[in-house]
């Protein structure tokens, strides 16, 4: 159900701000743009809370890097309460992308997250989660 109402007004820059938003993501409009922002803001305060989550984290590196796999062998020991399964893939000769599956507390997951994707010589990270409970 949509339900439109009027009347929310924005300061001139934060308007422009947003029109470039718009543009640089390829939102049809202003409302949808707001709709998307309102809603990942409403799904980030939730993940900051102990809502039973399932997720991924993802994590890019050099594999020239053998102590970056040490290093996040060591995390996922130290939160083996909420790792279901890990693999390690080789894109090419560079580069090795490293996937764990988790599943436990929101704000455990995030700070796991957090851990893997602050190490030195990690190129790309990310949390991706969902609702389990």
């Amino acid at each position: 159900m949509t339900l439109k109402r009027f009347g929310v007004s924005l300061e001139e820059d934060l308007l422009d701000s947003l029109d470039q938003y718009v543009a640089q993501n390829g939102f049809a409009n202003r409302s949808q743009a707001i709709r998307f922002l309102v809603e990942k803001n409403v799904a980030e305060q939730k993940w900051q809370c102990n809502h039973i989550v399932a997720g991924t984290i993802i994590v890019m590196f050099e594999q020239k890097r053998k102590d970056i796999a040490q290093q996040i062998l060591a995390e996922e020991t130290a939160y083996q309460d909420v790792v279901l399964n890990s693999s390690q893939y080789f894109l090419n000769r560079n580069y090795c992308l490293h996937v764990t599956t988790v599943m436990g507390e929101a704000h455990r997951l995030t700070e796991f997250a957090d851990r893997l994707t602050t190490i030195k010589g990690i190129t790309h990270g990310k949390l991706s989660m969902s609702r389990a409970d």
